[in-house]
């Protein structure tokens, strides 16, 4: 007979660890760590690229005369805090083995999956459109509101000035701007954010020692499809993360559950 209150086959704790069971959740729960480490990164690296794109590129937007390039910035910034939340609650729950919390835990990363798809999609359509876009909404806006609008004239100014360029096409294009084509007394030629060195006035002279000549569309057109693809680029690279997260995730739901009936 056992003694000291000993039961055959040994203390429950130990069999526990020499259950296979409980050494195939205890793998599950550290392989679930380690993801929740990845996923964080890939959250601050979505979060990092939204704002970076947003904040260095939001006075053009409105110049793009479409909601797509916006909604998929701010597509990507909203899942990046979304996945650092999550993840914070992945670790909880793996650590206190809450089926409740992981259960929510990977209903969450089935839809960060379809954010990140849906951001990932929306950005290389776009990409795919931009040309036509700039040449049909740049130059009209640039013509229209130049001078009537405060914000447009800000980002065209600003857009000048960064890319070293002068109207849509050419500088020629603000010969038939509104601002001039209803202001005949103004002397300048051009906007004075199209001058080599931009100074009160110095427009007055077209040169091209004075001025830039090259327009503005193919660089925008250049400086947004390079946006669009980071963009892309890391939604579809992480969002295919997601799915190993749920699968390691519901098993470890699996082994909790079963573990929870055993002992």
């Amino acid at each position: 007979m056992p003694q000291n209150g000993s039961q055959p086959g040994g203390s429950p704790v130990k069999n526990r660890r020499n259950n296979p069971d409980y050494c195939g959740k205890t793998f599950l729960r550290n392989v679930l760590y380690v993801f929740n480490l990845v996923f964080l990164f890939s959250g601050a690296a979505f979060l990092a690229v939204g704002l970076y794109v947003m904040l260095n590129r939001h006075s053009f937007v409105s110049l793009l005369g479409g909601t797509m390039f916006p909604v998929t910035t701010y597509l990507l910034i909203a899942t990046g805090a979304l996945i650092i939340v999550i993840g914070i609650i992945g670790c909880f729950g793996a650590c206190q083995e809450n089926r409740c919390l992981l259960f929510t835990y990977a209903f969450f990363l089935l839809l960060i999956f379809l954010l990140e798809a849906v951001a990932g999609v929306l950005a290389y359509m776009y990409n795919g459109v931009i040309h036509e876009e700039l040449t049909r909404n740049l130059n009209d806006t640039m013509m229209e509101k130049y001078m009537f609008d405060t914000t447009i004239t800000k980002a065209i100014d600003e857009m000048q000035q960064e890319f070293l360029c002068c109207g849509s096409n050419s500088f020629e294009d603000w010969k038939a701007s509104k601002w001039l084509t209803t202001n005949k007394a103004e002397p300048r030629r051009v906007p004075d954010s199209c001058c080599k060195t931009t100074s009160e006035l110095c427009a007055v002279r077209d040169h091209p020692s004075n001025i830039n000549y090259l327009g503005c569309a193919r660089r925008m057109e250049q400086v947004t499809k390079e946006s669009l693809i980071l963009i892309g680029g890391i939604a579809l690279g992480f969002c295919f993360i997601q799915i190993f997260g749920i699968i390691f995730s519901c098993c470890l739901i699996r082994k909790i559950k079963e573990a929870k009936y055993r002992y």
